[in-house]
């Protein structure tokens, strides 16, 4: 999340940016073209699925192609590095994770929230949200790829499942932005009524997606195909400020990670049922899944903590606490399974912690302010965006 806004504050901010319109770039600086994509081998979209989605390995799974070092093809071969925009020092660090120091620094454009892997997996896209624009990182050398592309308000950036469109979440302008995700020209601008889009997962058969905003305590449920909100619901607590979003390895169960709450909110996507409250831990706010499918990893930013859910039994099995405390945000988990990586919001540090013994291995200084940062390469065959969330 970002520092939230003061609501009297947004319109403002709505003017400032309503004369700074989107633009679509000269070019693409690591171009893909279109319908090309060799990111897996996507000939048959998913039976009664979004159409030209790559069907899912295992209707039952939808974290199937992502089990330990299962690595695309596109990205054998990648230096195995973490990603970690600095909100405040406009940098990114980049770590090594086998030494856990950082090996570079990478100037980029103004306040970057996350570190996105492209849908076809062969760009990292730095969102430069306050900079307006997207720095594309080649991660096969981790240095900046070509000019940075001029994109409006790119709090976070995700990849509709069939590759087709990049979904911008412009928080501060009020909207949802489909792009082509490739050359990131405007296809359809999403105005939205609630305040803060943020934060979003697919379903498995990528028909819709739901949308967390932060502002506002909402959710949106979106028709991907149409490209348009198809349900908007209030979550039921005064100042709810919801995060990350995650669905289940079956499909069937979403998990809202909620800040304010100290909690996630569960609910049923198909149906948008009324969400009930699992409580975790002080700011509830990232949520990641284990490469077996079997947990879900939590960060509990204001108490720099994680629980672990087993979604087999739906209870939380265990917390694990960052030793001297922190403010664990956004990461990912390591190609392997073995490492948690994620960022120190208000520590200027990142966290390294073994998965199998909940051991914080490191604490890692870097830039002010770390955010979304990405583990890369991880297993799967093309990115849904955000810090990585792979099918």
């Amino acid at each position: 999340m970002r520092r939230r806004l003061a609501l009297p504050v947004l319109p403002l901010l709505l003017a400032l940016a309503a004369g700074c319109a989107s633009s679509a770039p000269a070019h693409h600086p690591a171009p893909s073209p279109s319908g090309s994509v060799s990111a897996s081998p996507v000939a048959a979209a998913s039976p009664g699925g979004l159409p030209g989605m790559p069907p899912l390995l295992d209707p039952a799974d939808v974290y199937a192609a992502d089990r330990p070092n299962r690595l695309s093809p596109v990205v054998r071969g990648f230096p195995s590095l973490v990603y970690v925009p600095n909100t405040n020092s406009d940098t990114v660090s980049v770590i090594d994770p086998a030494t856990y120091r950082v090996v570079r620094t990478i100037p980029v454009g103004r306040q970057p929230q996350h570190v996105v892997p492209s849908w076809d997996l062969k760009t990292l896209w730095v969102n430069d949200d306050l900079g307006n624009t997207l720095t594309p990182i080649d991660p096969r050398t981790a240095r900046i790829a070509g000019p940075r592309v001029r994109v409006h308000d790119p709090y976070n950036l995700y990849f509709t499942p069939n590759g087709r469109y990049a979904v911008v979440m412009a928080s501060a302008d009020r909207q949802l932005v489909f792009r082509d995700a490739h050359t990131m020209a405007v296809r359809k601008v999403v105005p939205v009524s609630c305040y803060g889009v943020n934060h979003a997962d697919f379903s498995p058969d990528g028909r819709y997606f739901i949308v967390s905003c932060e502002f506002s305590g909402e959710l949106l449920k979106v028709d991907t195909a149409r490209m348009e909100v198809v349900a908007q619901a209030r979550l039921p607590l005064r100042g709810a400020m919801p995060q990350d979003v995650k669905v289940s390895p079956d499909g069937r169960t979403w998990y809202v990670a909620d800040m304010a709450a100290d909690g996630m909110w569960v609910l049923d996507g198909d149906s948008f049922s009324r969400p009930r409250l699992l409580r975790t831990g002080k700011g509830c706010h990232g949520l990641y899944v284990s490469r077996d499918s079997k947990y879900l990893y939590i960060s509990n930013r204001g108490e720099g903590s994680v629980s672990v859910l087993d979604f087999a039994s739906g209870r939380l099995v265990r917390k694990w606490h960052i030793p001297g405390g922190g403010s664990p945000d956004m990461g990912g988990v390591s190609a392997d399974g073995k490492v948690l990586w994620l960022s120190g919001r208000y520590d200027s540090e990142v966290y390294a912690i073994d998965t199998t013994s909940g051991r914080t291995i490191a604490k890692i200084p870097v830039g002010s302010g770390p955010h979304g940062l990405a583990v890369y390469p991880q297993p799967g065959r093309y990115s849904l965006g955000h810090t990585g969330i792979f099918r």
